[in-house]
């Protein structure tokens, strides 16, 4: 029986990471467990822990281990903490030794998708069996490379064999907001139900609705998803990253909420964004001054 499935002893651990609700997994029981669903167990709790900021920890946790599940973790670790070429060493030994693994799949085509290793990430990913945590992963990196037809196919293909999961629900939100029209309601109905849920509540789901609000025009409400986020996390950087987003929507001044991105992830992608365009902008101006000098 796969151990993600409904009936499956892993569901609620794996929901509450896919949800976002990384603390819920941090402290799941997992005494109850059967054996063979200990390490797998594990892995979904080291990667909950790297995601609040305590790498070190786990990195400590798995230093020294031999089975590639912890390995590969080692690396998302390194990764976590700054050190990128030694992650993507990891990772890359591995695809050679256990590709055939799936966390390795997973975690190692984070840690290589991150690394900015898209074609690489997507190699690995490819040799998943039946993994929707791969098709995720594959789904997010179709969506990054624009490539919006590889990734409804990609969803289209796992409907058919998961028909009720979270995550081809989640993944299927995914490629609607990238759509639009009439997909960006079908996207909300999804996100909202698990934002405004206590069980299933986080975050991350908050601002996906806050999002989704905003592709619809509802800035009122998408102002309200987005408060109840950086209540629950005051310092979340994609909260903040689309706070400042829905005020310039709303010409309202941004400068408060770029003031706090900065000391949330100085590296985040809007920020870096915004540098580069500021930079595009000054070069083009100085061209033009330069000609109307002349």
């Amino acid at each position: 029986m796969d151990p993600y499935s409904a009936e499956g002893e892993l569901i609620n651990i794996h929901n509450h990471f896919h949800q976002g609700q990384y603390q819920e997994v941090v402290d799941y029981d997992v005494s109850t467990l059967s054996s063979e669903n200990e390490l797998p167990a594990r892995v979904l709790q080291l990667r909950a822990r790297i995601a609040l900021g305590q790498a070190e920890d786990a990195l400590a946790d798995v230093t020294g281990e031999k089975e590639p599940e912890l390995q590969v973790i080692a690396a998302l670790a390194e990764q976590a903490l700054g050190n990128n070429d030694k992650a993507v060493e990891i990772v890359e030994k591995l695809a050679e030794s256990a590709a055939d693994n799936t966390t390795v799949q997973v975690v190692g085509g984070t840690v290589l998708q991150a690394a900015g290793k898209s074609e690489e990430a997507l190699a690995l990913l490819s040799q998943h069996q039946g993994s929707l945590d791969a098709v995720a992963l594959i789904v997010q990196i179709h969506l990054q490379q624009n490539r919006n037809d590889l990734a409804v196919k990609e969803v289209t293909a796992a409907r058919r064999w998961a028909q009720d999961s979270l995550l081809v629900n989640l993944a299927e939100s995914w490629v609607g907001l990238r759509l639009g029209g009439e997909k960006y309601q079908q996207a909300f109905y999804v996100f909202e139900e698990l934002a405004q849920a206590p069980a299933t509540s986080s975050v991350r789901s908050l601002v996906s609705q806050a999002v989704a609000e905003l592709h619809l025009g509802r800035t009122e409400e998408a102002q309200a998803a987005l408060d109840q986020a950086l209540k629950k996390e005051p310092k979340f950087a994609e909260a903040i990253a689309n706070l400042l987003v829905l005020n310039v929507i709303a010409g309202k001044d941004g400068a408060e909420q770029k003031t706090a991105l900065e000391a949330a992830d100085a590296q985040h992608p809007l920020l870096v964004d915004l540098a580069e365009k500021s930079d595009l902008f000054d070069k083009a101006a100085a061209k033009y001054s330069a000609k109307a000098s002349a």
